[in-house]
């Protein structure tokens, strides 16, 4: 199917077509048809015709071209611009050599008097819109004279509908013809600047280091410049045309894939990655698509790719250097909260061998060795449970009936009846199911639990609540696309502004005898669940932790 000509272009072409110099060239043509075609009727009725008739016919003819001779010697052979003194010398010779024909052929009975129409565009296309109108008026005064003093005709309604008619026409010609002068002006500096941006932009690509890529619908290479030549070992003029996506599929399957499903799915894609190989070296390229489908114009889809093989060594480096540094001040802390209860048990077996000890004294010591051994063996206990943190088998749980075991578990430990805890629990009816790990899941609920227990006053309450949170706004940096939500507050003193930032470290404790590992383990399951826990401060006081799970969305209705 042929494409329509855009109404630019079409701009464009209507007014090249009427500049000075391809006007002029149908004027000259014109001017010499007239002429010869007004001699060759007066040969025609050479005895018929008045010996004036033939005269003025005969010096028309050699006016016609001595003026069309000069003027096409100015214009043509020495290729000189047509200045305005030229114009209007042409059209106001044109005037007079029409005026001659209607005087010859019967002034105001002339069937030739349209040609004074013809001579009046000829103003408007070749002069400004105030010469055009000029024009229409050096036509009437001329055609009433030679009414009026060449004929004595008298003055007749169609003589003035004539006048009336050469006005309109020169006028609205004139007014046209300006229009199309303003929008090829217009066009002129707008082609001018598209130019200019086209080569700006082309010494940009050229220079990048990015690689720019551009293929059309049918797999044929459109573009690409200097660095995708030098990423993907192509030359441009080389394939510029032909199908090029096999033989990028040999370089880069994945850039290739990309390319392929960024045309079928109709969609840019952005922050991709993709391997490449380039003279036996392995590549990985950033990739971002944009497909460009616009009505009238053939799909096509640019690919913009950068090597970020350094990026991603040096990310990996950091990412293990970072692991080292966390294995080493856990293994610090570890040795730190080892140590103490350590060298209370070796202090107290130092002084078990003095023999001056008394046996109120030895007891202390008995029952300082086994409280520090218990403090030992808790805290091993702890940081197996934080170290063995880890999806092992994910399967869908009822939340509703996990909360009730864990409260159950929580109501019945020494914490609870110690400090006489009210427990309120808040949890759907009809049951809340979510994939998860069930015995990580019930660790982190029952840790929370015992959290807020041990922080409770004597007497305090505990809210435990698990709750629906699809379709409901999530707080900033918890990106879920369906979440279900637990909490757990608590009316204890809360905690400290300068503590929110490390209460989920390991081994970081705000409670004498505390581990600080059973919040690391909450996070550390949160995290292996792809949720988040966050940590808030009622304004009734307390603390209040809000486990997020992802959940799936509910579907669209």
């Amino acid at each position: 199917m042929s494409r329509p000509v855009s109404r630019t272009r079409g701009t464009r072409e209507v007014v090249v077509a009427l500049s000075p110099e391809n006007v002029l060239r149908w004027v000259y043509l014109a001017r010499v048809v007239l002429v010869l075609g007004v001699l060759s009727g007066a040969l025609v009725v050479w005895r018929e015709a008045l010996p004036e008739q033939t005269y003025l016919a005969t010096i028309m003819l050699i006016g016609a071209l001595v003026v069309t001779g000069a003027s096409a010697w100015w214009t043509e052979v020495l290729g000189r611009p047509p200045g305005r003194a030229l114009l209007v010398y042409q059209v106001a010779f044109d005037a007079l050599l029409v005026s001659g024909v209607v005087h010859i052929t019967g002034g105001g009975e002339s069937t030739f008097a349209w040609l004074y129409i013809l001579v009046i565009s000829e103003g408007a296309l070749l002069l400004p819109l105030a010469g055009g109108v000029f024009m229409s008026l050096l036509a009437a005064i001329l055609y009433f004279a030679v009414i009026f003093w060449g004929h004595t005709q008298p003055l007749s309604g169609a003589v003035l509908l004539q006048l009336g008619l050469f006005a309109l026409v020169g006028v609205a010609t004139g007014m046209l013809v300006d229009r199309l002068r303003k929008t090829g002006a217009a066009l002129g500096e707008a082609r001018s600047e598209l130019r200019r941006l086209r080569l700006d932009t082309g010494e940009i690509l050229a220079t990048i280091s990015t690689g720019v890529l551009t293929v059309d619908e049918d797999g044929h290479l459109i573009y690409m410049n200097r660095a995708a030549e030098s990423f993907l070992g192509l030359k441009r003029e080389d394939w510029e045309g032909r199908p090029v996506l096999g033989e990028l599929a040999r370089i880069s399957p994945e850039l290739a894939q990309d390319v392929r499903l960024t045309l079928e799915g109709a969609e840019s894609r952005v922050r991709l990655r993709a391997e490449a190989e380039r003279d036996g070296e392995d590549l990985v390229l950033g990739v971002s698509l944009f497909l460009r489908d616009e009505p009238d114009e053939p799909r096509a889809v640019t690919a913009i790719f950068q090597d970020i093989t350094d990026l991603e060594r040096a990310d990996a480096m950091n990412r293990r250097t970072e692991r080292l540094e966390a294995v080493a001040e856990l293994s610090a802390a570890m040795a730190h909260e080892i140590k103490n209860p350590l060298a209370s048990i070796r202090s107290a077996v130092e002084q078990f061998t003095s023999p001056s000890l008394a046996d109120d004294d030895r007891e202390i010591l008995k029952r300082m060795v086994v409280r520090e051994s218990d403090r030992l063996s808790r805290l091993l206990t702890d940081f197996l449970d934080y170290s063995r943190v880890g999806l092992e088998r994910v399967e869908p749980l009822d939340l509703t009936q996990v909360a009730r075991e864990c409260l159950t578990l929580m109501e019945q430990h020494p914490e609870s009846h110690a400090r006489q805890v009210l427990y309120l629990l808040e949890v759907p009816e009809d049951g809340l199911e979510v994939p998860a790990d069930a015995d990580l899941l019930h660790r982190a609920l029952f840790n929370l639990l015992l959290n807020a227990t041990q922080f409770s006053p004597q007497g305090g309450e505990v809210l435990f609540a698990v709750e629906d949170f699809r379709g409901r706004s999530l707080p900033a940096g918890v990106e879920l696309q369906g979440a279900v939500r637990i909490r757990v507050r608590d009316q204890g003193p809360g905690i400290p502004p300068e503590d929110v930032n490390r209460i989920f470290d390991p081994f970081y404790t705000t409670r004498p005898g505390g581990t600080g590992l059973g919040l690391a383990v909450v996070h550390r399951t949160a995290q292996a669940h792809q949720g988040a826990v966050l940590v808030e401060r009622p304004a009734r006081g307390g603390t209040e932790f809000q486990l997020f799970l992802p959940i799936p969305p509910l579907s669209a209705s």
